[in-house]
């Protein structure tokens, strides 16, 4: 009889472990929406390319606790309704485990009702937003910088050189107003007020309204807060039309997508990074990402795909935490017990009170042949 009930309490813990959606004794479905076609196509292919470098290397290793990791990814071209579509299918009709590496402010804003309801964790989604990171979401983990701590930074760095006619340049969505609201609050903090607006829509690159509104203030310095094809496209055309103020830019921009865009016009701009140089092999995560980036046979280093690959260890080192009987519920616990955990020469930081990940931000400069200096 005791036999009888200590097999029943076995098999039904054994049936318990395996019963969580996405997950079986050989695999675990992730699922990602993210832009992979259109003008800002770059950010999602580099995103994905760098996480599947390091997905694929634990899966050749036998994967996570005998589990391989499969990585959906849908094309949702940087568009809030194609996010929210993308995210419901990952979640009701793909019956993903968990969601990853999503791209953009707007379309993880279309995603958050549907991600809070279903209750389905997201690990580093590409944005500094504050709408994942004030006030804290039970399933939402960041490993990126905010855009408040990327626009106090440009903004601590012109103010030290005296510069104080900073003008700003913006994608007119939710993640423009994000970027703009932490150049607001930065100069807010230093008794100063931005100069002058200007804006493109997602997914355009109809800038001459904003050159002619920048015409009108003559800044010194513009914080820009958009993709890189429309960034390339505001720049190049302010140079034409005879107007050299420092261009700065944040993250999300994709860096050598940028470089790539603006040619010859590329030199001097500066972009704010929230992830080591990634060719600085002397870092460990570098080196790491260095080789196996090559030996997935992927394209030459670059910001976007180190963001990735780093997000992939976060996220492999909590579905490893986690443990055995992985659920969604024990991979939230897991990941707020890393306080901090170490991906190699880079810090992640979550707690129950606090997933905001990482504040580092690093400025750099296109240097001759899109180069990058720092």
């Amino acid at each position: 009889m005791v036999r009888n009930i200590l097999a029943a309490l076995a098999l039904g813990a054994a049936l318990g472990a395996a019963a969580e959606t996405g997950v079986t004794d050989s695999q675990i479905v992730l699922g990602q929406s993210a832009v992979f076609t259109g003008p800002a196509q770059d950010l999602g292919i580099e995103m994905r390319a760098g996480a599947l470098a390091y997905f694929n290397y634990v899966n050749a290793q036998g994967g996570v606790n005998g589990r391989r990791i499969v990585l959906k990814s849908l094309d949702d071209r940087y568009e809030p309704d194609n996010a929210a579509a993308a995210t419901k299918q990952l979640i009701n009709e793909d019956k993903v485990f968990a969601l990853f590496g999503y791209v953009g402010t707007p379309t993880f804003n279309a995603a958050k009702p549907i991600i809070v309801e279903s209750r389905v964790p997201l690990v580093a989604a590409f944005t500094g937003a504050e709408s994942l990171r004030d006030p804290v979401i039970r399933y939402v983990f960041n490993v990126r910088a905010s855009y408040y701590d990327e626009t106090e930074q440009i903004v601590q760095h012109l103010t030290s050189m005296g510069i104080d006619k900073i003008a700003v340049f913006y994608q007119n969505d939710a993640y423009g107003k994000a970027g703009l609201e932490g150049v607001n609050r930065a100069l807010k903090k230093r008794n100063m007020q931005v100069t002058g607006l200007a804006t493109v829509e997602r997914n355009t690159v109809e800038v001459n309204k904003a050159v002619q509104d920048m015409a009108k203030v003559q800044p010194q310095a513009i914080v820009m807060i958009s993709a890189y094809k429309s960034c390339a496209a505001f720049i190049k055309a302010m140079k034409r039309a005879g107007m050299s103020p420092s261009f700065w830019n944040v993250s999300f921009v994709g860096s050598k997508a940028l470089a790539k865009e603006l040619e010859g016009d590329g030199r001097g701009v500066q972009i704010s990074q929230v992830v080591p140089f990634p060719w600085d092999e002397s870092i460990p995560v570098v080196r790491e990402y260095t080789r196996l980036l090559k030996a997935d046979g992927k394209s030459e280093p670059n910001y976007s795909s180190l963001e990735g690959f780093i997000s992939a260890k976060v996220m492999v080192e909590g579905i490893r935490r986690a443990g055995k009987n992985l659920t969604r519920d024990n991979l939230i616990r897991a990941l707020e017990t890393m306080e901090p955990y170490d991906v190699g020469g880079f810090k992640i930081y979550y707690s129950p009170e606090d997933h905001r990940g990482s504040r580092y931000v690093d400025l750099t400069i296109i240097s001759k042949d899109q180069k990058f200096v720092r």
